[in-house]
């Protein structure tokens, strides 16, 4: 099972670079969308903006949905400062110290983007002394933008107004020892591999057993990515997502992660199983692990009703909603879990 490791990390960091925060990601969707199309898939996109590439296989009565998310963390223009500075409030699910000192970008109404960067409003510390000790929070964090400003009406002269996109600067680094390094690994290191699979598939002539939805979701950040528009034919629903890495985690950054349990409760346990009993035939190495305060496409299709099967599985994915990075080892095999999870039989 032969992974061409360096397409899927070059599609990483195309991905990683379009501008997509939760409720701002149509520029990622629509660049899935051309992907597969420029392959003779046949896609569509849902009233709420998400991406459905199908796939056809030879059992079109037992069929797999596969759902990866390409939103990311992010935040929006909450208020413009007297000075000409922006308030900023949060997309998803991370602290303001996540983000302190990120170069981000603006995105006005008119899609002009102006980029600026993430700060304290007490930062010098030749002039606030112990600023260490103030919290980092909506109230003392700002964003200093590049333009010569010095009013509110000076900054919305720019076409900047309150519920604007602001985009963090992912910092895509590969190393020579393998590591990526990069903001928005989760979600977007799962769908170049999707995307790589959905061309080994065309490049090879590989018919699926079962007919298969890829998902690429827009609002997973926020909860309800892949919780609608599932046919009625999908028995097994995969959320394709990053492992959790930190004290206490068995996941680490050179294998595929299986999660068995997060908040939402454990996963469907007869496909954890046959998660396993595929890494054993391929030679795939991978963890079994539980994420505490974490919820997927997959937990949130449940909560919506669906009637089906779910599982989760994904590249181990270092501090997570932060500085993020993974190895080519865990994204190969991840891929590989993929390929194998796709090309086997629905066991009912």
């Amino acid at each position: 099972m032969t992974i061409n490791v360096q397409e899927t990390i070059n599609t990483i960091e195309e991905l990683v670079n379009i501008n997509s925060p939760s409720g701002f990601a149509d520029p990622a969707i629509d660049y899935c969308n051309q992907f597969a199309k420029s392959l003779n898939y046949d896609t569509s996109v849902t009233h709420k903006g998400g991406l459905l590439i199908h796939v056809p296989g030879k059992n079109n009565k037992e069929q797999r949905l596969i759902t990866a998310h390409v939103d990311t963390l992010g935040a929006i223009v909450k208020d413009i400062k007297d000075d000409g500075r922006i308030q900023l409030d949060l997309i998803g699910g991370f602290h303001f110290n996540a983000i302190e000192g990120e170069y981000c970008t603006i995105t006005t109404q008119s899609g002009k983007e102006i980029t600026g960067t993430i700060c304290l409003h007490e930062t010098s510390v030749h002039v606030y002394k112990n600023n260490n000790e103030i919290p980092r929070d909506k109230d003392h964090m700002e964003v200093r933008i590049d333009e010569k400003v010095f009013t509110a009406d000076d900054t919305r002269a720019l076409g900047i107004e309150i519920g604007d996109a602001i985009s963090f600067d992912p910092r895509f680094v590969h190393t020579s020892s393998g590591f990526v390094k990069s903001r928005h690994l989760d979600d977007k290191a799962s769908v170049a591999m999707i995307l790589q699979f959905l061309k080994y598939l065309k490049d090879d002539h590989v018919e699926l057993p079962h007919t298969t939805i890829f998902y690429i979701s827009n609002n997973e950040e926020i909860g309800y990515g892949s919780n609608s528009s599932i046919p009625e034919n999908v028995v097994e629903l995969i959320a394709f997502d990053m492992g959790a890495l930190g004290d206490g985690q068995a996941s680490d950054e050179y294998t595929v992660s299986i999660c068995v349990k997060d908040a939402s409760g454990p996963y469907h346990v007869g496909l954890r199983n046959h998660f396993v009993s595929l890494c054993k035939e391929h030679d795939i190495k991978y963890k079994l692990d539980i994420y505490p305060y974490y919820a997927s496409d997959a937990s949130a299709a449940l909560s919506a009703g669906a009637d089906i099967r779910h599982g989760l599985f994904g590249a181990g994915i270092e501090s997570s909603h932060a500085l993020e990075r993974t190895h080519e080892d865990s994204i190969i095999e991840s891929e590989k879990l993929l390929r194998a999870y796709c090309l086997s039989e629905i066991n009912s």
